[in-house]
């Protein structure tokens, strides 16, 4: 698929991580295509995967979550997708993805503060089946989305 992508398709994409809520016809302007031609690549981009969705991008600590930390998981062999489906019902969880390396897994939670995150690691994380250890890395400053 990403020998598909043109320079327009590029540029199309560029211009909606920079703005999500961006309408056709400015999209259209700022790519210098027409508005139906910025409709139908749209519409091939989200069909075709390439775009997956629209979200707002939001500041955690005006949220109230002013603490985060990367979390890593050493995990039980083949526990991988029973995992993923439980670490997906923790709210605080931001992020997961299966690494190779000195862990298996490595995780961006977010919460309250260092109470909260502690009420994450030792009673939530460390209690999954499969979990057999986590190092957790407090996060002092963050460049977020950007």
């Amino acid at each position: 698929m990403v020998e598909d992508l043109d320079d327009i398709d590029r540029r199309i994409v560029e211009e909606l991580r920079a703005d999500g809520r961006l309408a056709v016809r400015a999209l259209a302007e700022r790519v210098r295509i027409s508005r139906a031609n910025a409709y139908s690549r749209l519409e091939r981009l989200t069909t075709t995967g390439v775009i997956t969705g629209f979200s707002a991008v939001v500041d955690p600590v005006r949220l109230g979550l002013s603490t985060s930390a990367y979390v890593t998981l050493s995990v039980r062999q083949n526990s991988w997708r029973d995992l993923k489906a439980r670490l997906g019902t923790i709210p605080e969880v931001q992020h997961m993805a299966l690494v190779g390396g000195d862990f298996d897994v490595i995780l961006l939670v977010r919460a309250a503060d260092n109470a909260a995150l502690r009420r994450v690691v030792l009673d939530q994380l460390q209690a999954v089946p499969g979990v057999l250890a986590t190092r957790t890395f407090l996060i002092f400053e963050d460049s977020g989305n950007q």
